[in-house]
């Protein structure tokens, strides 16, 4: 059988490498992600471990390349992926590698310290050159043209520093000019005016172009202050204000040829600057090229190293120092590919010695190994969410890829939604390999986008089912002609105009000939969405249908659970497992089929108004009663009830008592001892590790060997514990029988809420874009149609399918899966270098 029915065969191996060949064959092994390795060294601290060293190399070196991608990052570059997976490096490569890419980040370090040295020497060259010409504008301020002559006194439109002006001052007028951050500059004035008491005139104007914050990285508009002031120790006063503000001050020349000549050079200092900085910044465009082009190539080669001294750390030594013991769980259909993978990498390092894999028995059981594809991934996915299945127990995937979308389409069961789904399922599968598709950041869209094959069959399955209820947006569809004739109705009826007046609704007789001309050809009869009575009919088939479907999907996962008996070699459940369950299922609610169909033949409407009730009989049969005004569906039906109920009741004990009586009289018959320990003869080989017991895994200690671990040999059985198990197993089933086919009828509930959900969301709003006569209807069709199919979108398509896809998960988790499904296993983690892994 396949993988995908049943897990493949895996078996525990020993690598045997020799110490030059390790790192190649096992780089080798993980190109291929064949094994998973077994930590052979749990006692021992990772800090202890033998290539502890060259793990640390790597991680330094993973810290270099953080930083070259934060630079990178801060360049505006986003390194790309590594355009294909190159090979773990050699040693002398690994060497080159890490010579290199610190040669790379030295280089990025001193060049960004100077491009920073230099920026920031160019933005205060050029905040002091906007500070001169602003304090050149303050300070010699002509006087307007056509004014009269100034008067000899002190006034707040003549230049501070004119000659005439000072004769009236009797001290000395300083000046104080820089720049502050446009938050502070309220609290800044504000302080200097309570500080200084007046004796100073400060001016205030914005910088003609915005700066960097050195602080911060943004852009802001810089404030240029110039503060005119008397006496030292107002100068000191403002001096501390400026500290405590942060702001940046620079040196103020009082002669206007002074300041003129500022200019001058601060202008070809800032030219030769410019210069300069862009050779720098080529030049750093250059490095950060190199870095950009071998960088994603570098990250993979020492994540792929770092993994292979990883695994490296977790063998073991054998007694001679010289060879390097690892302990795997490998496919058995993959050893060959093994074997050739260590042949490969004692070839490429050079050995002359090749390395080996042998196979060793254990009693642990392996993990499970389910290869699945694009298409089975999906609904292998549903099943491991539940729990990964045990060692080669049967798969319930395979059968879900049909019976979950069936039983989601019988929740959502309309043509025009399912077509809506099963489109969108489409685009994503036409176009799976676009990587705008695939690389999203948003984790419902790439939910949606690995599943889209399961949402696929399941807007196909929801068509069909939308045919068979004849629903499509809650309306039905005339494919065929209605088998119903009202004309003959009319013309064998005394319908005369004043009855047609007083009866709205006119009733069908299907015993009139003529009128029911038989079976609609596929699916429900459209006549039905016109009548009164739709609802009740819709139910008692919906209801009838669920029951149905129920029973016979917990009959097949009862049947499903015979080849996990088979393969196990555990036939004696045949009998006392299968058998009582299939007969106690069947006997009880089997016969509840089979009373549906039995009624559904035998009666038609000539006799259908007395039919009698099956719910009436269900209930009788567990009373051992039979009910005179509820006739009998068939001769003799009480004693076979009577038999099919003690057939139930008789199959429970030999459920509860069967296994656990057969485990105690298989231990009764053999015979108990201690297996001695025989010693190694003369000349036979001594196990390669210390502790080590022949044929055992090397994890396995001496207690688990004198045990028998869980192997199925094993002697020493607890008989209560059995006893419990399956005193709880017995329970659970007989129990869940009643509740689990009350559970399946949840596709009637769920069905019906869908199809009154459509109907509403119809009549409430499509229905009133048509009421409109003329132009005015077609007006106010066109939001009315957005305003639907948004609605449709968002609550049937979304919210319906949401629930639908819920109740199908766990009919199938509790309803299905617990009849056969253990559970209990855990998955074959290979050892591989994903492509995904490091981008």
């Amino acid at each position: 059988m396949g993988s995908l029915f049943r897990s493949e065969e895996v078996c525990l191996a020993q690598l045997f490498l020799q110490s030059a060949s390790a790192y190649s064959c096992i780089s080798e092994l993980g190109e291929r992600g064949l094994l998973e390795f077994r930590d052979l060294n749990p006692k021992v601290s990772p800090f202890q471990r033998r290539f502890v060293g060259e793990v640390r190399r790597c991680e330094e070196m993973e810290k270099t390349f953080t930083f070259l991608q934060q630079e990178l990052r801060a360049a505006g570059r986003v390194p790309g992926p590594c355009p294909e997976s190159p090979r773990a490096p050699a040693a002398r490569e690994a060497l080159r590698v890490q010579e290199q890419s610190e040669q790379l980040a030295q280089e990025l370090r001193e060049v960004s310290r100077n491009r920073a040295s230099l920026c920031g020497r160019l933005r205060d060259l050029r905040q002091y050159l906007h500070v001169l010409r602003e304090g050149q504008r303050f300070t010699s301020l002509p006087a307007p043209l056509g004014s009269p002559p100034r008067p000899p006194a002190l006034s707040e439109r003549e230049p501070i520093l004119d000659p005439s002006v000072h004769q009236h001052l009797e001290r000395k007028i300083s000046f104080v000019a820089g720049v502050i951050h446009p938050w502070r500059v309220t609290a800044f004035e504000r302080l200097l005016w309570r500080a200084c008491r007046g004796y100073l005139v400060a001016s205030f104007v914005e910088m003609p172009e915005p700066m960097e914050d050195p602080a911060t990285g943004e852009s802001i508009t810089w404030v240029i202050f110039l503060i005119s002031y008397w006496g030292e120790q107002i100068g000191q006063k403002i001096r501390k204000i400026l500290d405590c503000f942060h702001c940046q001050v620079y040196a103020y020349p009082e002669s206007e040829a002074s300041r003129t000549e500022a200019i001058t050079r601060l202008h070809g200092q800032i030219q030769e600057l410019s210069v300069t900085l862009e050779e720098t910044e080529k030049y750093l465009a250059e490095v950060l090229d190199k870095v950009a082009q071998v960088l994603p190539t570098w990250r993979v080669q020492v994540q792929k190293m770092k993994a292979i001294y990883l695994v490296l750390n977790q063998c073991s030594f054998d007694v001679t120092k010289k060879c390097l013991i690892a302990e795997v769980w490998c496919p058995v259909r993959d050893l060959t590919q093994v074997q050739d993978a260590l042949r490969q990498g004692s070839y490429q390092s050079g050995s002359s010695v090749e390395c080996f894999v042998q196979r060793v028995p254990t009693s642990e059981s392996p993990p499970t190994l389910i290869r699945t594809n694009k298409f089975t991934a999906g609904f292998q996915s549903i099943v491991d969410a539940y729990g990964v299945a045990s060692y080669q127990e049967v798969n319930p995937a395979p059968y879900a890829i049909i019976t979950f979308p069936f039983i989601f389409a019988i929740m959502f069961g309309d043509v025009g939604h399912g077509l809506l789904m099963f489109l969108f399922a489409l685009w994503m599968v036409l176009y799976e390999d676009s990587p705008r598709l695939r690389q999203g950041t948003n984790e419902i869209w790439l939910t949606f986008f690995e599943g889209r094959y399961l949402i696929l069959l399941m807007g196909a399955f929801s068509i069909y089912t939308g045919f068979i209820y004849n629903e499509c947006f809650s309306k039905a569809t005339v494919i065929f002609p209605s088998a119903w004739s009202v004309a003959t109705m009319a013309n064998h009826s005394s319908w005369s105009a004043a009855y047609l007046a007083t009866h709205p609704s006119l009733t069908l007789d299907p015993n009139v000939t003529g009128v029911f001309r038989g079976p609609y050809p596929f699916g429900i009869d459209p006549i039905w969405s016109l009548a009164t009575n739709h609802l009740n009919f819709l139910n008692s088939f919906k209801m009838k249908m669920s029951v149905v479907l129920g029973i016979v999907h917990m009959g097949f996962g009862v049947v499903l659970g015979v080849f996990n008996h088979v393969h196990f070699q555990q036939r004696h459940r045949l009998v006392l497992e299968f058998l009582p369950e299939m007969i106690f299922l069947l006997a009880l609610f089997g016969y509840l089929v089979f009373l549906i169909f039995y009624k559904w033949i035998k009666f038609s409407a000539a006799d259908s108004m007395v039919a009698p009730s099956i719910l009436i009989h269900f209930i009788d049969m567990f009373l051992f009663t039979s009910n005179a005004e509820n006739l009998p569906l068939y001769p003799g039906q009480v004693p076979v009830q009577v038999v099919l109920v003690v057939l139930a009741l008789a199959s429970v004990p030999i459920l509860l008592l069967g296994t656990p009586l057969y485990q105690w009289c298989r231990q009764g018959g053999l015979t108990v001892g201690a297996v001695p320990v025989q010693p190694l003869a003369t000349g036979e080989q001594e196990p390669l590790l210390e502790g080590q017991e022949a044929g055992n895994s090397v994890n396995a200690t001496t207690e688990d060997v004198e045990s028998g671990g869980h192997s199925r040999d094993a002697k020493h059985l607890d008989f209560a514990e059995i006893f419990m198990h399956q005193a709880i197993h017995t329970i659970e089933y007989c129990l869940g029988c009643v509740s689990n086919t009350a559970s399946y009828l949840r596709l009637w509930a769920l069905s019906l809420a869908h199809a009154q959900l459509s109907e509403v969301l119809w009549t409430m709003v499509m229905r009133n874009g048509f009421v409109g006569l003329s132009y005015v209807g077609g007006v106010v069709l066109v939001p009315v149609f957005a305003a639907f199919a948004v609605l449709t979108v968002a609550i049937l398509l979304v919210m319906e399918g949401l629930s639908a896809f819920l109740h199908a998960l766990r009919l199938h988790w509790v309803e299905f899966q617990n009849k056969f499904y253990v559970g209990a296993g855990y998955k074959l983690c290979p050892f591989a270098f994903a492509p995904d892994t490091w981008e």
